[in-house]
Formats: C-alpha cells, sequence, structure tokens
C-alpha cells in the first residue's frame, strides 16, 4: 500500500474541450464524484469498493477531492457558469494509490460526460504539491469550503442539531482545525496543523449534491504544521465534503 510522498504527484489535471457556452449550475459539482468512483472501479474494483464502504484504513474519510471543469478563454455572462473551448478539470489525492488508479481509469476515455455536458479529452498533467519546507502555508480555495457544526453548547452537551458553519461563526475555526487534525490522522501524518488565520472569505454560496444543497464560502487559509501535512492538505483539500466536490485548494 502506497504511502502519501512530498515527491509524488498528488493532483491530476484533465485537460478538455467543450463545444457548450455554459454547464448547469445544479450539476456543476454533483456530476464529479461519481465520474471519479466510476474511473477507480475500471482501473481498482477493490479499492473504489474500499474506499466507498469503508474509507481509507476504515476511518470513513475518503482522501480525494475534485473541482469542477475550467475554461479559462470562456466569455463571462452574469448568473451562468461560463464553458467553451479548452478547459480542464482537477482530481486530487494525498494518496498516490488513489491518484494512480484515478489516472488509469480515466485513461481510456475519449470524452466525459459532466452532468450531460460532453467534455473531450486532450490530455492529462500530474501536478506535485508544493514544498512547504518552512512549515507554513497560504491555501486558497478554488471552490467554497463547507464545514457542519458539532450541535454542542457551551457547556459540552448537546443542544441543536449539527448546521453547516460559514466562516463567520463563532465555532467554525475550532471545527475547521479539528477536520485538519482527523484527516493528518488519517494518513498517519503528524497532526499538530493548526489554522493561524483567514485573512480573506467570500460570501455564501450553496451547490446542489446528491438530493440537497450544501452552503460553503470559498475563503484563504493561513496553516503551519509539518510540511508533509501541509502538502497532504493541499491535495486533499480544505473542510468536509471534498469528495462532492467541495474545498479543493487553487494549484
Amino acid at each position: 500500500m502506497t504511502e502519501p510522498s512530498a515527491r509524488h504527484p498528488s493532483r491530476l489535471r484533465i485537460r478538455v474541450r467543450t463545444s457548450a457556452d455554459s454547464l448547469p449550475w445544479r450539476r456543476l459539482l454533483k456530476s464529479g464524484r461519481g465520474l471519479i468512483y466510476d474511473a477507480l472501479a475500471r482501473s481498482a474494483p477493490d479499492l473504489a469498493t474500499r474506499l466507498h464502504d469503508h474509507g481509507w484504513r476504515d476511518t470513513r474519510m475518503v482522501p480525494f477531492g475534485y473541482g469542477p471543469p475550467v475554461f479559462p478563454s470562456a466569455a463571462k455572462r452574469r448568473g451562468v457558469y461560463p464553458a467553451g473551448g479548452p478547459g480542464y478539470f482537477d482530481v486530487t489525492s494525498p494518496v498516490p494509490e488513489i491518484l494512480e488508479a484515478a489516472a488509469k481509469g480515466f485513461a481510456d476515455q475519449s470524452i466525459i460526460d459532466w452532468g450531460g455536458t460532453a467534455l473531450h479529452v486532450e490530455g492529462f498533467e500530474a501536478v506535485a504539491p508544493p514544498d512547504f519546507s518552512e512549515g507554513r502555508a497560504l491555501m486558497r480555495t478554488a471552490v467554497p469550503v463547507v464545514m457542519k457544526g458539532s450541535g454542542l453548547g457551551p457547556d459540552g452537551k448537546r443542544t441543536t442539531r449539527q448546521a453547516w458553519l460559514l466562516p463567520s461563526d463563532q465555532e467554525f475555526a475550532a471545527c475547521f482545525t479539528g477536520n485538519l487534525r482527523r484527516k493528518a490522522t488519517a494518513l498517519g501524518l503528524p497532526d499538530d496543523v493548526k489554522l493561524e488565520d483567514l485573512p480573506w472569505t467570500g460570501s455564501r454560496r450553496t451547490f446542489a449534491v446528491g438530493k440537497g444543497a450544501i452552503p460553503g464560502a470559498l475563503l484563504e487559509a493561513q496553516l503551519s504544521g509539518a510540511p508533509e501535512t501541509l502538502q497532504a492538505i493541499w491535495s486533499w483539500g480544505l473542510g468536509q465534503n471534498n469528495t462532492t466536490g467541495f474545498g479543493q485548494v487553487v494549484a
């Protein structure tokens, strides 16, 4: 079983092209998870089943993420997610075994159906994480970060149901930090990672996933910790629900 490593690529960039001039917002994130599991199932069915049913090392956490397709030259229009021409989407994981299986699974795809929009595959690129050798990292997300609260009151007793938090909520920093540390523990990496600051946060945005919708916000996070832990977090993503497209860090 391959372990996370500083020198392994942790981002698969899939270069695509489409003649569509937009992508439907309701399918922007919700399409990717199934595509990635299908790719894993084609190349490594046992791994796909293990991740889906048990998570990594039976932690229930699944260390991969992705972002929606991006088309840099597409014309911007109000209220529309722009598409058209050349673009790309990224699949990320701090675990080489997972990323290698995804790459093999996508390798035989000439067309990817992203929620009803045909994306013609033009190539692949492997991207390694920054080295973060000084033990500090400034990470900005390309997709909103989502985080669910504990539902606990000041006395530590459960008083409310868990609710989705925004960066401005009092409990956000503690829940966010706890998520970072659980990710490190799941990967067998030093878990003394800290959230030092949130220099910038965006406004609330809600995206459809599964049968519902989840609110979150883009943000920029200043983190400190062991370089290998920061690399893994950069690769996995910030916050929760990374396997449904949230929290991917800008490369």
